[in-house]
């Protein structure tokens, strides 16, 4: 069974490193992966290194980017072309633009195969862009996109939560529902664990001293994570006063074009003692055994791969609930002033500065709520967010997509 995977750019962030690992895994005998992909712009870190670590060669469309573009003709014409050489048996697109670009060039070489059905059409919704990215006209008309290509571009829509799937279909009427397949993401779950003992020695290089508490965010630094929320906990906490307050250290791991500014911001608040940049790293596992509390202050998200990684490296987490959020906090145990407490992390409303930063403080006050969380929290990514799990699933989807191409 021959698969096409197409994703925008290999970028910094979950998408890549998802689509790399399903490249990966679905090989010979049964299965022969191709990956495309399109360049990464200049101010965004490129992660085309994971392609090269598990031996891929994907195949790159230089004119291929994240907006529209009047280079999209072309690259819709490189894609029918590589399509009609592949031949594949299934393309499956990831994310908002190859998903685009990815199921017109799919249906026009679908519609020129003489055999009907022979080939399937799958789109990942990684996220959504339906709010919080762009003005409300712009929106409207991916939403009417989105409507077209899941009516005639698509024979499966995977979502990677409930909680997405609920917001797709029902709250934005995309596809219907026999579409979809709700697919969890998977993770490299031995290697977060393998970390651990590296713990000592990345704080101190990061520069955490013993007693301090390591409040850590990991991804894009773009205006959908809202990192500017987390600085303003920050500075919430930094006007406190108290005989018992811990001492918290804010550690952002990860680059993007809002650096700078984020930065500035910094020097601008006084909160250079207590926020840390530390850029990219290859070492994420490592990143993740250093921290106490993953943050995420995100305005929307699909499911985001911080959280999940960082349950399986044993961390609680402090997020705002939006998205795929929801269906990773597990059970409430109880609300405080502005934030609530699950057995998997807390969480509060999304730009709710002062209720995040209340509920960073009620986890760093509870060691004994932590050590809970970081128990429960890893044992629910190991269930259901394992490598083996997400391959397993794919390869059963692919399977019954083929069977029923053969009863056609």
């Amino acid at each position: 069974m021959k698969i096409v995977r197409i994703i925008a750019r290999l970028n910094v962030g979950g998408p890549a490193r998802h689509v790399t690992w399903l490249t990966e895994h679905l090989r010979p005998p049964e299965f022969e992966s191709v990956l495309i992909a399109g360049t990464v712009p200049v101010g965004e870190e490129d992660m085309s290194y994971l392609a090269r670590s598990a031996g891929l060669e994907p195949i790159y469309i230089a004119e291929m980017s994240r907006e529209l573009s009047p280079k999209d003709g072309v690259v819709l014409w490189k894609l029918f072309n590589l399509l009609r050489r592949e031949r594949p048996d299934i393309v499956h697109t990831h994310t908002a633009k190859a998903g685009t670009i990815g199921r017109i060039a799919s249906l026009a070489y679908k519609i020129s195969r003489p055999r009907k059905g022979a080939v399937k059409i799958v789109h990942t919704f990684h996220g959504h862009v339906f709010h919080s990215y762009y003005s409300p006209l712009k929106t409207k008309l991916f939403l009417l996109i989105e409507r077209f290509l899941a009516r005639f571009a698509t024979d499966k829509i995977i979502a990677i939560s409930e909680q997405q799937r609920s917001e797709i279909l029902e709250m934005f009427r995309i596809g219907r529902a026999t579409q979809f397949e709700v697919i969890p993401l998977g993770i490299d779950l031995d290697a977060l664990l393998a970390a651990e003992h590296d713990r000592e020695k990345i704080r101190a290089a990061i520069g955490l001293a013993d007693d301090e508490i390591a409040v850590g965010f990991v991804g894009r630094l773009t205006e959908i994570k809202n990192v500017p929320m987390l600085l303003e906990a920050a500075d919430v906490y930094s006007k406190l006063s108290s005989s018992d307050l811990p001492k918290l250290r804010f550690v952002i791991a990860g680059d993007g074009h809002m650096r700078r500014e984020l930065e500035a911001e910094v020097t601008k608040r006084g909160l250079g003692e207590i926020v840390t940049f530390i850029g990219n790293r290859t070492d994420i596992a490592g990143v993740y055994s250093a921290i106490d509390i993953v943050a995420l202050t995100s305005l929307n998200e699909g499911t985001p791969l911080s959280l999940i990684e960082g349950m399986a490296a044993g961390k609680p987490f402090m997020a705002t609930s939006v998205g795929g959020v929801v269906d990773l906090l597990g059970q409430q145990l109880e609300s405080g002033e502005g934030f609530k407490v699950f057995s998997h992390g807390a969480s509060c409303a999304s730009n709710d500065a002062g209720g995040f930063a209340a509920g960073l403080l009620y986890l760093a006050r509870n060691e004994k709520l932590r050590t809970s969380m970081a128990r429960e929290g890893r044992r629910f990514a190991r269930e259901n967010y394992s490598m083996d799990r997400l391959v397993n699933d794919i390869k059963g989807l692919y399977r019954r997509l083929a069977d029923s191409t053969l009863d056609a």
